[in-house]
């Protein structure tokens, strides 16, 4: 009898799976962070005791551990356990963007615009369409994490496709967007700011700046490399790990005509509204003070701007198609949407405190600093150097997500060290953000990756496990850096400008 031969996965589905196994390991996301919490708290004891110091690059200043077992822990932690969960700026940000959104959900505008944009749009290149909202979605910054994973669910199901597979599509592109662009955005501004400032300390009354278009030529090119590759490894990656959704699929059928009548509805108030921004931009009233974009009002408050945006075309829709009949369905759309919303809630307080005690006791600072110190200490130079400043970065990003304080302590080592072997400013800002967009991908201690998890599970699959989203991730994330690594060592031999004006390395004027 011819006995049964069991077909062998190829290594890379058998790395996946190992990861998944992993990672569903892991105990719920409470108790992660519950776990964390004492972990810090004893490693904070433990390098206290040990008398550990590091000196801080941008301030100069010795960076000691705290002591949470002690009076001055104890007092911080009553000070402080409220503030870490009401001050933890995912929270209001998730809990905000998921009413506005929610509106436009429950009254059918979601459902009604994708079918109607997106019906001719052939089945495989919806996820590289879903990858570039994501990317200039990041205009919004982190909204952009909150907003287009649920579109881009909503558009894998229009066309067949597994919804959880589509959240995981656009939050790739929304967090790879921080480095890969076609328009400038607020994040541009927050680090040129760090690294302009370091210019200075380290130049003194000479020092030269870098404006807020530094790395856009590079951005550009980037956004083309993430597209392309993304939008290839999420059909021959992400997709078949899902499998076939065995739920209710939305299909792409043809508007009803009260469908329509909300779509014209929620157009025209959607005119209005932008009519009226362009107004108070033109006149000065949330324009910058030198009338410009970069860090007015508009920018700052982008968010309470989109949310308007999303409740008043919801609103209107709804109305306008018969959804809404009064007060009473716009209340129950918001409670229905924030119902969801529970497990995030109480993940929040827990990964607030988490993340409150890790800022406290300085050990974030402190393995930002270590590992700068130790990528220094081994003398790369040349494009070695710049592709182990990449990996350190990503590396610290599972554990320290905010890429701007990363970059407050990394730019005080870094810029001056590539400037004195002739690089660019900007274009250590550039390898930097590559790095960063990179981890943020998979990093389990990002708020986002776990809200994308608590979405999936309430709409699409009760059983879904972060094992499942951070082995895929992980996947696009090392591949995807392999592509951008290459895709840099190529700008860096032919030299070619990362920004209007600005090549890698400095003009030989200076």
């Amino acid at each position: 009898m011819k006995e049964k031969t069991v077909e062998k996965k190829p290594l890379l589905a058998r790395f996946m799976d190992g990861v998944e196994t992993v990672c569903n390991k892991l105990p719920p996301p409470t108790m992660l962070f519950v776990f964390l919490f004492f972990i810090v708290a004893i490693l904070g004891t433990i390098f206290t005791f040990l008398g550990t110091s590091l000196t801080n690059p941008a301030t100069g200043e010795i960076v000691m551990s705290k002591n949470f077992f002690s009076k001055e822990g104890l007092l911080w932690f009553l000070d402080n356990m409220v503030k870490n969960f009401t001050g933890f700026a995912p929270l209001g940000l998730v809990l905000t963007m998921t009413i506005g959104t929610g509106i436009c959900e429950e009254a059918g505008m979601l459902n009604s615009l994708l079918r109607s944009s997106m019906k001719n749009v052939p089945a495989a290149l919806v996820p590289y369409v879903c990858v570039l909202i994501g990317i200039i979605g990041n205009l919004a910054s982190d909204a952009a994490s909150v907003m287009v994973p649920p579109l881009a669910a909503m558009a894998f199901m229009g066309v067949g496709k597994h919804p959880v597979a589509g959240m995981i599509c656009g939050y790739i592109g929304a967090q790879v967007g921080y480095a890969a662009n076609p328009v400038i955005s607020g994040t541009d501004t927050l680090l040129m700011g760090i690294t302009n400032d370091t210019l200075a300390s380290f130049m003194g009354d000479s020092a030269f700046t870098v404006d807020v278009t530094c790395n856009w030529i590079f951005k550009i090119a980037s956004t083309v490399l993430c597209v392309v590759v993304i939008g290839i490894l999420v059909q021959k990656i992400v997709e078949p790990r899902f499998g076939v959704y065995h739920g209710e699929l939305e299909k792409m059928e043809d508007l009803t005509p009260s469908e329509k009548k909300g779509l014209r509805a929620s157009g025209i108030s959607t005119l209005v509204y932008v009519a009226c921004l362009l107004v108070l931009f033109f006149t000065g009233v949330i324009a910058a003070e030198d009338g410009g974009l970069i860090g007015s009002p508009f920018l700052k408050g982008l968010i309470p701007i989109i949310f308007l945006l999303f409740v008043i075309a919801g609103v209107s829709y709804g109305y306008a198609s018969g959804n809404f009949k009064g007060l009473v369905d716009i209340h129950k759309a918001i409670v229905k949407q924030m119902a969801a919303m529970g497990t995030y809630v109480g993940f929040c307080f827990f990964c607030g405190q988490f993340q409150g005690l890790f800022s406290w006791t300085n050990l974030g600072a402190m393995s930002a600093i270590a590992g700068a110190d130790f990528l220094e200490s081994i003398g790369f130079t040349g494009i070695p150097m710049c592709i182990g400043f990449i990996i350190l970065v990503t590396l610290v990003d599972v554990f320290f997500s905010s890429g701007s304080a990363k970059w407050a302590i990394f730019a005080p080592i870094f810029v001056p060290m590539f400037l004195l072997l002739d690089y660019h400013p900007g274009f250590t800002q550039i390898i930097y953000r590559l790095g960063d967009s990179a981890g943020n991908l998979f990093g389990p201690t990002s708020a986002y990756l776990w809200m994308l998890l608590s979405v999936a599970q309430a709409k699409y699959d009760k059983n879904l496990k972060i094992g499942q989203i951070i082995s895929c991730n992980l996947m696009v994330a090392v591949i995807l850096e392999v592509f951008w690594i290459l895709l840099l060592v190529a700008w860096m031999l032919l030299d070619l400008p990362i920004g209007p004006g600005i090549n890698v390395f400095m003009p030989t004027a200076m």
